[in-house]
Parts: C-alpha cells; sequence; structure tokens
C-alpha cells in the first residue's frame, strides 16, 4: 500500500473517530457552559461557550465534506461553484473566530488574576457579549475576498484562488493570524496570569479561579500542538516551493500534510477532554448532568408504541 492510498484511509477513519469524539465532546461543554450559572456568567467560559458551537460547526460542513471527498470521490469543490466558495469561507471564517475566543479567555484569566482594581474590571460578561460579536462581523468580513476571488479552474477542474496578491496574503494569513498571533497572545497573557495567581495570596484560596485557568492554559496547550505543526508544515511548503521534488518526496509530504491537517481538527475536537483533564469541577459536572440523564430514563421510559391488535389477541379476548 503506498503513503497516498495511507492517507486517504488514515483521512476518512481518523476522520470519523474525530467527528464522533468532537460531537459529543463539544456537545457536552455546551450543555455545561450554558445550564450552569457559575460559568455560563463567567466571561471566559462565555468564551469556551462560543468556541465549542464553533467547533461544533466547524466538524460538521469541513470535517464531513472531506471525508465524503476521500470516501467516495465526491468533492463538489470541483463541481459546484457555490462550494468551492463557501468551504473556503467556512474553514477560515471559524477557525479566526475559535482562536480568538481562546486568545480572549487567556486574556480574561489576566485581567480577573491581577491584583489591580482597574484591569479585574475589563473582565466583564457584558463587554464579552459585545467583543465576540463585534469580532464575528470581522472575521466574516475578513473572508469576503473568498467569494471574489475563489473559482474552479477550466484546466484543471480544480477548486482555487484566482489571484496573485489574495494568494500572498493567504500565506501571510496562516503562518500569521492562524499560527504565530494566537500562540504568541495565549503564551504571553497565560503566562501573566499564571504569575498572577502565584503573586497573589487571596487567588491561591481560591480553588474554583485555579481549576479555571488550568482549562484555559490547557487550551493554550492544546493550540500549540495542534496548530503550531501545521503552521510550519505550510512554512516550509512555501520555502521549498521553487525546488524540483522527486515522486517519492512528494507522497511524503504528502503524508505529513495529511497527518498535521488531521491534527488541527484534533483542536476543535479535543477542547472537552482538556477540560475533564484539568479540572474537577468539571468532571462533576459532566457526571452530575449524565447521572441526571439516566435518571430520567429509568423515572420516565419511552412509552410502548402498539399499532394494532393481531387476529389471534382478537379471537382470545372475544
Amino acid at each position: 500500500m503506498s503513503l497516498s492510498d495511507i492517507s486517504q484511509q488514515l483521512t476518512f477513519y481518523g476522520g470519523i473517530f474525530l467527528i464522533f469524539v468532537g460531537m459529543f465532546g463539544n456537545g457536552m461543554n455546551v450543555l455545561i457552559f450554558s445550564t450552569i450559572r457559575s460559568y455560563r456568567t463567567n466571561p471566559s467560559t462565555f468564551y469556551f461557550l462560543v468556541g465549542s458551537i464553533d467547533n461544533i460547526l466547524y466538524i460538521v460542513i469541513n470535517l464531513i465534506s472531506r471525508i465524503v471527498a476521500t470516501g467516495d470521490g465526491t468533492d463538489l469543490t470541483r463541481t459546484s461553484t457555490v462550494w468551492c466558495k463557501m468551504r473556503p469561507f467556512f474553514l477560515t471564517t471559524p477557525t479566526l473566530i475559535n482562536l480568538t475566543c481562546s486568545c480572549l479567555a487567556t486574556m480574561d484569566q489576566f485581567f480577573i488574576t491581577s491584583k489591580h482594581v482597574k484591569i479585574r474590571r475589563c473582565s466583564n460578561i457584558k463587554w464579552a457579549h459585545r467583543i465576540v460579536l463585534i469580532f464575528i462581523i470581522i472575521w466574516c468580513l475578513h473572508a469576503i475576498p473568498i467569494f471574489i476571488f475563489y473559482e474552479i479552474s477550466p484546466i484543471t477542474q480544480t477548486c482555487g484562488n484566482t489571484n496573485a496578491i489574495y494568494g500572498i496574503y493567504t500565506t501571510i494569513y496562516l503562518l500569521g493570524l492562524v499560527t504565530s498571533i494566537p500562540v504568541i497572545l495565549m503564551v504571553f497573557f497565560g503566562y501573566l496570569a499564571y504569575r498572577n495567581i502565584h503573586m497573589t495570596r487571596n487567588l491561591n484560596r481560591q480553588d474554583a479561579d485555579r481549576q479555571l485557568m488550568r482549562m484555559t492554559l490547557f487550551q493554550v496547550l492544546l493550540n500549540i500542538v495542534c496548530i503550531v505543526p501545521y503552521g510550519i508544515n505550510n512554512l516550509y511548503s512555501l520555502v521549498t516551493s521553487g525546488v524540483s521534488k522527486g515522486a517519492d518526496r512528494l507522497q511524503l509530504e504528502y503524508f505529513i500534510s495529511t497527518v498535521l491537517t488531521l491534527l488541527t481538527y484534533g483542536y476543535f475536537t479535543g477542547s472537552c477532554y482538556m477540560f475533564w483533564i484539568s479540572s474537577s469541577r468539571f468532571r462533576k459536572a459532566t457526571k452530575d448532568r449524565i447521572c441526571f440523564w439516566r435518571k430520567q430514563n429509568q423515572i420516565n421510559p419511552l412509552p410502548t408504541i402498539t399499532y394494532g391488535r393481531t387476529a389471534f389477541e382478537m379471537k382470545t379476548q372475544n
């Protein structure tokens, strides 16, 4: 079996696994963060809630379409001009919204753990609602050029960018907005928040704040593990774009690119499990919700529906 075949199998079966894991995990995130008051009124967990909803959207649209294109060869980006424009939009915009929410959550932890009152006041749930709405609008507007410049090539029958200047910007976007800037911001504010929580005695006594801090730091770690290698691979592709490559090297690079692309989906599917690892309070809340469902099903079982009686039953009753 060639590396190309292995890449396709990995995309298909690995993608199916990530869909089930991601939908369950992000679904639990949405349930916990939206129903528990202490989470619902906290700016950091509000950012996590928006990020989890965004994760579900990203998985449903992008990962499923990728699996379908790999499984039966039905790539709609080659035949549908609308989908040729829509899929890059749904790859770009939810990614930026999610990374923005992760950065905002890390910054909020720095605000709330500061010993200065004015800085702590920057952690405000009403501001969080407005900031998220503003960034959603900004990133949607940012993707407008996709609808202008992406077309299906009449020669190669592939969907791609047709503008050279926007192609250069796409590289900058991948290396800057997706990889470097979010990681730098998360690491910087994560470090400041970590320092604050160890310098302030009152915060050291608040286990809930330390747990939320750990949840945020694990989210930063997930970003570094899943997104940074993809950015490095894109940088490598840019540097070696003018190099003549043999068939074996191209297959190897395609395989590595497939693995790292699937790894980026791990960022959109793994946040819930990072929260479980980092916070006992989150684990307890999840366990309570699952136990509540079980009790409800035991108390109110689904009714048995009888559509009619057989001739034997009617004869017996008569």
